[in-house]
């Protein structure tokens, strides 16, 4: 079995990537197992950040690497919170913090527009001097609303509402989700990556 860390302690990211690469005979170990620190995201996009996270774990690890970095543009706020989603209340900021933000913001603009798309960026890097690392991106398109719903997902779930399944990211079971979310979307795209490469990529 090919032995990739994520370049994330995140459990809920874990749990949505293992999902889907399991199949590939895979074992994702989550970096903090390897006394990996989280990277410092000094990049100006998702792509530049994950790149940061990948090799910082492929380069302490001595393995390929696997990085996520992903976030909520919301129409209204130009954008924000984007690649600064996680911090968005601050460096002490927990999910509910970032929910209560981003529900404040959107009041105090005044504007009716709730759309919203989550965006991810997956890069695999083979080790820590990668120049040609797999890179995959997805989107999800939904609208925020006024007060969070489910009790399942991580982050912005609760508040982002799909129209298409008449539910909140947080109502969905992880098999939905794993088929439809931004994450999901990318996971796909890296699969095809990895099956076009006509190679082991590890």
């Amino acid at each position: 079995m090919n032995r990739i860390v994520l370049a994330s302690s995140n459990q809920g990211k874990l749990r949505e990537i293992q999902a889907v690469l399991s199949p590939l005979a895979i074992e994702l170990i989550p970096q903090n197992q390897f006394s990996v620190e989280d990277a410092e995201e000094t990049g100006l996009t998702y792509v530049e950040n994950a790149i940061i996270k990948a090799r910082n774990a492929a380069s302490i690890t001595r393995l390929p690497a696997l990085a996520d970095d992903s976030g909520l543009s919301v129409d209204a706020l130009e954008g924000a919170p984007g690649i600064y989603s996680a911090r968005y209340s601050g460096n002490d900021a927990t999910d509910a913090k970032n929910n209560r933000k981003l529900l404040d913001e959107l009041q105090a603009c005044g504007s009716n527009n709730r759309i919203a798309r989550f965006h991810c960026v997956l890069v695999l890097m083979r080790h820590a001097n990668d120049p040609t690392p797999l890179i995959a991106q997805g989107a999800w398109t939904g609208e925020i609303l006024e007060a969070g719903r489910g009790d399942n997902g991580f982050g912005y779930d609760p508040l982002f509402f799909c129209k298409e399944l008449n539910a909140t990211s947080a109502e969905l079971s992880p098999e939905v989700k794993n088929r439809v979310s931004h994450r999901a979307r990318a996971l796909q795209k890296l699969v095809e990556l990895l099956h076009n490469a006509n190679e082991n990529p590890i």
